[in-house]
Protein backbone atom coordinates (compact mmCIF):
# COMPACT_ATOMS: atom_id res chain seq x y z
CA UNK A 1 0.00 0.00 0.00
CA UNK A 2 1.10 3.74 -0.59
CA UNK A 3 1.81 6.60 1.91
CA UNK A 4 -1.72 7.83 0.74
CA UNK A 5 -3.96 4.50 0.96
CA UNK A 6 -2.25 4.18 4.58
CA UNK A 7 -3.88 7.67 5.69
CA UNK A 8 -6.88 7.11 3.26
CA UNK A 9 -7.37 3.68 5.92
CA UNK A 10 -6.61 5.97 8.78
CA UNK A 11 -9.39 8.60 7.55
CA UNK A 12 -12.36 6.02 6.88
CA UNK A 13 -12.11 4.62 10.24
CA UNK A 14 -11.64 8.39 12.04
CA UNK A 15 -15.23 9.11 9.66
CA UNK A 16 -16.85 5.32 10.56
CA UNK A 17 -16.38 6.53 14.12
CA UNK A 18 -18.59 9.22 14.12
CA UNK A 19 -21.55 7.73 12.40
CA UNK A 20 -20.39 8.82 8.36
CA UNK A 21 -21.11 6.82 5.85
CA UNK A 22 -17.62 6.91 3.78
CA UNK A 23 -17.35 7.41 -0.04
CA UNK A 24 -13.78 6.70 -0.68
CA UNK A 25 -13.88 8.67 -4.26
CA UNK A 26 -14.57 11.48 -2.57
CA UNK A 27 -12.64 11.03 0.40
CA UNK A 28 -9.80 10.40 -1.80
CA UNK A 29 -10.41 13.29 -3.97
CA UNK A 30 -10.52 15.72 -0.56
CA UNK A 31 -6.73 14.21 0.12
CA UNK A 32 -5.29 14.80 -3.04
CA UNK A 33 -6.71 18.35 -2.62
CA UNK A 34 -4.62 18.97 0.36
CA UNK A 35 -1.59 18.20 -1.45
CA UNK A 36 1.42 17.15 0.14
CA UNK A 37 0.40 19.10 3.59
CA UNK A 38 -0.98 15.24 4.70
CA UNK A 39 2.46 13.70 4.90
CA UNK A 40 3.66 16.48 7.42
CA UNK A 41 2.68 15.76 11.28
CA UNK A 42 1.64 19.50 12.09
CA UNK A 43 -0.07 20.22 8.80
CA UNK A 44 -1.79 17.21 8.33
CA UNK A 45 -4.02 18.75 11.50
CA UNK A 46 -6.61 21.01 12.08
CA UNK A 47 -6.47 22.98 15.50
CA UNK A 48 -9.76 24.73 16.12
CA UNK A 49 -8.54 26.47 19.21
CA UNK A 50 -6.42 28.24 17.04
CA UNK A 51 -8.30 31.41 15.56
CA UNK A 52 -5.35 31.50 12.90
CA UNK A 53 -6.00 28.29 11.58
CA UNK A 54 -9.73 28.61 11.77
CA UNK A 55 -9.21 31.93 9.34
CA UNK A 56 -7.08 29.79 7.31
CA UNK A 57 -9.80 26.78 7.03
CA UNK A 58 -12.40 29.62 6.15
CA UNK A 59 -10.14 31.27 3.35
CA UNK A 60 -8.35 28.53 1.86
CA UNK A 61 -11.00 26.04 1.86
CA UNK A 62 -14.39 27.06 2.43
CA UNK A 63 -14.27 30.43 0.16
CA UNK A 64 -11.04 30.09 -2.35
CA UNK A 65 -11.80 26.17 -2.60
CA UNK A 66 -15.37 25.39 -1.97
CA UNK A 67 -16.00 28.78 -3.70
CA UNK A 68 -18.28 29.72 -0.75
CA UNK A 69 -19.63 33.28 0.13
CA UNK A 70 -17.84 34.99 3.54
CA UNK A 71 -20.77 34.77 5.84
CA UNK A 72 -21.56 33.65 9.43
CA UNK A 73 -22.62 29.87 7.70
CA UNK A 74 -18.79 29.47 7.16
CA UNK A 75 -18.53 29.90 10.81
CA UNK A 76 -21.98 27.85 11.56
CA UNK A 77 -20.49 25.18 9.45
CA UNK A 78 -17.19 25.15 10.77
CA UNK A 79 -18.14 24.87 14.27
CA UNK A 80 -20.70 21.89 13.03
CA UNK A 81 -18.42 19.91 12.02
CA UNK A 82 -16.00 20.76 15.20
CA UNK A 83 -19.08 19.35 16.94
CA UNK A 84 -19.66 15.99 15.23
CA UNK A 85 -15.43 15.39 14.97
CA UNK A 86 -15.05 16.08 18.75
CA UNK A 87 -11.65 13.89 18.37
CA UNK A 88 -8.71 16.23 20.03
CA UNK A 89 -6.20 15.53 17.39
CA UNK A 90 -8.41 16.67 14.04
CA UNK A 91 -7.03 14.87 10.68
CA UNK A 92 -7.21 18.03 7.94
CA UNK A 93 -8.76 15.88 5.37
CA UNK A 94 -11.52 14.41 7.59
CA UNK A 95 -12.58 17.98 8.48
CA UNK A 96 -12.38 19.14 5.27
CA UNK A 97 -14.32 16.21 4.14
CA UNK A 98 -17.01 17.41 6.77
CA UNK A 99 -16.99 20.70 5.11
CA UNK A 100 -17.25 19.75 2.21
CA UNK A 101 -20.50 17.45 2.58
CA UNK A 102 -21.97 20.15 5.29
CA UNK A 103 -22.36 22.55 2.10
CA UNK A 104 -22.60 20.19 0.18
CA UNK A 105 -19.82 21.33 -2.24
CA UNK A 106 -18.62 17.66 -3.63
CA UNK A 107 -18.27 18.81 -7.01
CA UNK A 108 -15.98 21.90 -6.22
CA UNK A 109 -13.61 19.04 -4.53
CA UNK A 110 -14.14 15.92 -7.36
CA UNK A 111 -12.37 15.85 -10.34
CA UNK A 112 -13.95 16.05 -13.31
Amino acid sequence: MSKLDDLLVKYTADLEAIGEKVDAKFLRAVAKACGPAIYRKDASLVAVSDKKEVERVRSNFLIKKLGLKDTPKLDEGINAVEKAYSKRAKSRVVFYYLLAKHFKKRAAIMPK
